[in-house]
């Protein structure tokens, strides 16, 4: 087990995806089962399968393009253990010019930068995807 559960997610979507595989696997918990269903809803991911269980297994279905282009093109890890990145909701970037979403961890839960914008709450940028 790897002591950044998030990066490992981002690389084993980001190498499924390189790959051309259907899905990727990945150990359950709840702050990665709300970062794939938030992936879902904005169009980045086709499906996301939960099963409980001892170890419980997180399903990422992918979603290709025409030409077997994936609809993800890039995956950033930006609050990493070693430093942490905590910003206001005025302070947030717009993640290739609004083209991409930021993946914030917020009082309110883990919402996007947009939806973080619209409550005015900030929060720790755990990831980028465009």
């Amino acid at each position: 087990m790897t002591s950044d559960p998030i990066s490992d997610m981002l690389a084993r979507i980001r190498n499924a995806q390189m790959a051309r595989l259907e899905r990727a696997e990945l150990p359950l918990s709840k702050l990665k089962l709300s970062i794939a269903e938030l992936l879902k809803r904005e169009g980045y991911v086709a499906d996301v399968r939960s099963e409980e269980g001892v170890p419980g297994k997180l399903t990422i279905v992918l979603k290709y393009g025409q030409g077997h282009q994936g609809a993800i093109a890039g995956l950033r890890r930006k609050s990493r253990p070693g430093r942490r990145l905590y910003l206001g909701h005025e302070e947030l970037p717009k993640v290739m010019n609004g083209l991409g979403i930021g993946i914030l961890s917020t009082s309110k839960g883990i919402m996007t930068d947009k939806d973080a914008r619209r409550e005015n709450v900030g929060g720790e940028l755990l990831c980028e995807v465009w």
